[in-house]
């Protein structure tokens, strides 16, 4: 069985590095492919404004429309905004380029902290709530939340790890149905109640929502606060608005609009069914509570709060049930695919943050499938360490969720301004003068916007925001710390531009280690005289006199030609000693080079590294840390690893080394019918007349060549091979200038 199979089983076979491609997108494929994390959000923050909210009771749930049309304008502004983004930087570096360009380095690692916990909180969170939003339509499934939504994050790891890109079909299905669901849900609500006066009661609005103890008469700044706390929880329906900027290079032709317009129509429709759920939260009379068991009051005992969503499409569809499970499900699959964006976006970050070496070098280089790999493995397993730690439960995940947005807001159009500013400075033309202060107008108005939001957040949620601001304060100084780590070593690894007038090793000292006389150490012994250095012995430690003793007799019986040199251990220890003679051996020839050859042991199982080589990795693992020494492992295969390893393949050309047996293909024999006399009817019938017979002998027969085992055989005409066999032998061809050439 081949060593990588499971892995093959796992992400399949992996692919060449051609095969890498790229497909353009219209617009009404781009739409569901990098919408789908901000449309999903309407799925969640018109809940986050009820709980918050349902602080105060239900006088303060009449406050929610308000809210929402703050955060709808704050929404318009900030897509207003990034439709300049797109137009002025369309190469798809998003809000890292664009801090980074117009604010230096140091502001672009702002960014892309913020941005990478975003990416990961988008994990958290979408899976959760998708995960609420089923359990809402099948309770069976209520106590297994935090399984399945880490079984989700594994299995969209393993998706994207096989490669499975954002393909259109994939992703236009689901969101265009949640899309439907969603505004069809809106539409057919207010037909039934303005149309035909239909009542349209939530589970939850024949009970009484109570205000948490503290909150129930608040008035002045109190009430400001709770407004403010509750319009900073509802703005969690902006976050995916930068995902199209990053996606601008995925665009068909041209490119800039193609996105500018897409992102428009993402608002659009985004605003509408945000807007349309708060309305029908407001007409069904649902209601959530931070604490259902105390604040719903004439709730049963074994009451379990659904989701706003669940409650509103409970009420609107109480005659066609069809509809309330096509609502739960699609809004579980479009949130299930704003966590895969997440699994897109991540990835192509650290890649980049790699490639600027401020994140390990590992995360550039892409797997078998052509996806970064590491960055895909190293993204949900943060994401699964948060659904661990917050219970997965989304209403406390969101709290973090909305700082590394906003921070990635602002800076992204604070850098947009300066952009303006500085091509201001040099443009002369009028009209693209006028072009650029409407765009910095926009921007400026974005920034204020969005400067808003990020200082209510911080101040209405620092008791959980806290721990996103540390997570971003951690990331900044690691990849500071890598940066500095890779310029360090990139100075002192650069080869100089002089030829150094260091001298060069005057000769190499080799040695061999040795315990016994048997194959590896012969292998060593004979690698090592390959090697040709000046000067070669054999070592060994004496840690038995007995052992020793007897691999004397036996090297001088041998007659071998290599000194051996035994190193006396008085502790028992091999390490040591041999460290001590190198180390003397460099303090007598500073300028000579110690070759140690070590024999290991090839094992086929995991189990049988623990019985072998443990003295040579502690030996090897010490001696690479010693200047002027080069450690060189002469790997010897043990039975058990031949029998793992894989099928010999079929030999490509040059892929044999000299003197090696090749390995030769079968090549089928090409099969001849055998010829058929032929029985004339009649006398002269069915023969070829005389002359014609002749003159076909009298040409010369070509000598085939002769291909190994086989022969290609011309199959002249029927008549001319008996002719042939009746004539008298042909003159020997002349020769030809190539023997394999046919005529």
């Amino acid at each position: 069985m081949p060593a990588d199979l499971p892995k093959r089983i796992l992400i399949g076979r992996a692919l060449r590095s051609d095969k890498l491609g790229e497909t353009l997108l219209p617009k009404r494929i781009a739409l569901p492919v990098f919408a789908s994390d901000a449309l999903s959000s309407v799925a969640y923050a018109p809940e986050e404004i009820l709980l918050t909210l349902s602080l105060a009771g239900a006088s303060a749930i009449h406050f929610s429309w308000q809210i929402g049309v703050v955060v709808a304008i704050v929404m318009l502004a900030v897509v207003a905004s990034y439709r300049q983004n797109v137009h002025a930087y369309p190469s798809g570096g998003g809000d890292y380029e664009v801090a980074t360009v117009n604010h230096g380095p140091n502001s672009g690692l702002v960014v892309a902290s913020a941005l990478m916990v975003d990416y990961i909180l988008t994990v958290a969170v979408s899976t959760t709530s998708g995960v609420a939003n089923v359990v809402s339509a099948v309770p069976a499934l209520r106590g297994h939340e935090m399984a399945l939504s880490v079984f989700l994050v594994i299995l969209l790891m393993g998706m994207n790890l096989r490669g499975v890109r954002e393909s259109g079909s994939a992703f236009a299905v689901p969101t265009y149905a949640f899309m439907v669901g969603v505004m069809g849900m809106v539409v057919y609500g207010l037909i039934r109640h303005f149309g035909f006066g239909a009542a349209l009661p939530a589970e939850s609005s024949s009970y009484h929502l109570a205000a948490t103890p503290g909150n129930s008469s608040l008035a002045g700044f109190a009430l400001v606060f709770l407004l403010l706390k509750a319009f900073s929880s509802g703005c969690a329906a902006l976050t995916g608005v930068e995902a199209i900027s990053n996606g601008v290079p995925a665009f068909r032709k041209p490119k800039s609009k193609n996105a500018a317009t897409t992102l428009l129509m993402m608002a659009s429709i985004a605003v509408t069914m945000f807007m349309g759920i708060i309305y029908l939260a407001h007409l069904t009379g649902t209601q959530m509570a931070e604490n259902p068991a105390e604040q719903l009051i004439g709730a049963p005992a074994d009451y379990h709060q659904k989701t706003v969503l669940a409650q509103i499409s409970e009420a609107v569809f109480s005659n066609f049930t069809p509809g309330f499970y096509f609502v739960a499900a699609t809004t579980g699959l479009i949130l299930v695919l704003a966590a895969n964006t997440a699994f897109n976006g991540f990835p192509v970050l650290g890649s980049i943050l790699a490639q600027d070496r401020y994140l390990p070098r590992q995360l550039h280089t892409r797997g078998d499938r052509l996806a970064f790999s590491n960055g895909i493995v190293l993204l949900a397993g943060a994401a699964i360490l948060f659904i661990v730690a917050f219970g997965a439960d989304p209403n406390r995940l969101i709290q973090l969720y909305i700082v590394g947005v906003f921070v990635a807001f602002n800076m992204s159009q604070s850098g947009m301004i300066r952009h303006w500013t500085r091509l201001l400075k040099t443009e002369t033309d009028p009209k693209k003068r006028a072009h650029m202060q409407r765009s910095r107008a926009i921007n400026t108005f974005g920034l204020v916007m969005t400067m808003a939001v990020l200082i209510v957040v911080l101040a209405t949620k620092i008791g959980h925001a806290w721990i996103a601001i540390a997570l971003m304060v951690v990331l900044f100084v690691m990849m500071k710390a890598i940066r500095r780590h890779y310029d360090r070593v990139n100075a002192e690894l650069k080869a100089a531009e002089e030829p150094d007038d260091a001298a060069p090793p005057t000769r190499v000292h080799a040695i061999v280690l040795v315990s016994k006389i048997h194959k590896p150490a012969l292998r060593a012994l004979a690698y090592a005289r390959l090697a040709r250095a000046q000067t070669l012995e054999a070592v060994t430690v004496n840690v038995d006199p007995e052992d020793t003793a007897a691999l004397r007799q036996d090297w001088d019986e041998r007659g071998l030609d290599v000194p051996l040199k035994v190193l006396d251990s008085p502790y028992r220890e091999v390490t040591g000693p041999v460290l001590e003679y190198v180390k003397n051996l460099r303090r007598s020839s500073p300028r000579d080079v110690v070759a140690v050859y070590i024999p290991e042991y090839v094992v086929g199982h995991w189990y049988e590294h623990l019985l072998h080589n443990q003295s040579a990795l502690r030996l090897k693992g010490r001696l690479l840390f010693k200047p002027g020494v080069m450690v060189t492992s002469v790997p010897w295969q043990l039975e058990s690893s031949e029998r793992r390893k894989p099928p010999k393949a079929w030999s490509a050309p040059g892929a044999v080394r000299r003197g090696e047996p090749r390995r030769r293909r079968r090549r089928p024999v090409r099969r001849v019918r055998p010829v058929r006399p032929v029985r004339p009817t009649r006398a002269g019938a069915g023969r070829t007349p005389r002359r014609a017979t002749e003159a076909r002998a009298a040409r010369p027969t070509p000598a085939w060549p002769s291909m190994g085992p086989w022969r290609i055989l011309p199959g002249p005409p029927r008549a001319a091979v008996f002719a042939a066999r009746r004539a008298p032998p042909a003159p020997p061809a002349p020769p030809r200038s190539s023997s394999r050439c046919l005529p």
